[in-house]
């Protein structure tokens, strides 16, 4: 199962479920995302022929980060870029989500191992801008 979180016209988040199955291959993300993330299933035997990424130039704004739970239990809230809290999803052991754009805070509930993918380069100082969230959270 796929699910796209929305604040107004924006996509927040999305969320791959480990339950998730594509055959073939499948984006999951719009073409103008700064991240890419795709699916694919291909049978023992099938063969990807090599080939190299061009230097192509890209320009971005903005950061947005996938994390892939490896292991354990977080729940994640979704704010609005104005801060504002929207809603929150427990995520587990197999799942994926991009944060897209706004924000957001993750509570552990289990101890965890994630892997956080984004782009960079980092900007010290000014990529993050932290935030009071719910309270208790």
């Amino acid at each position: 199962m796929i699910e796209t979180i929305h604040h107004n016209d924006s996509v927040v988040a999305i969320i791959i479920y480990k339950d998730h199955h594509t055959d073939g291959i499948e984006f999951i993300t719009p073409q103008d995302f700064t991240l890419q993330l795709g699916s694919m299933t291909r049978p023992a035997g099938y063969k990807i022929v090599p080939h190299i990424h061009n230097p192509v130039r890209r320009e971005t704004v903005g950061t947005q980060e996938a994390l892939f739970i490896k292991r354990g239990k977080i729940e994640i809230d979704f704010y609005s870029f104005e801060q504002v809290y929207l809603q929150s999803r427990v995520l587990s052991t197999g799942d994926i989500v991009l944060l897209a754009g706004a924000g957001h805070g993750i509570n552990v509930l289990e101890e965890s191992e994630i892997i956080e993918v984004k782009n960079g380069p980092f900007i010290a100082g000014s990529d993050k801008g932290r935030f009071e969230g719910r309270k208790g959270k």
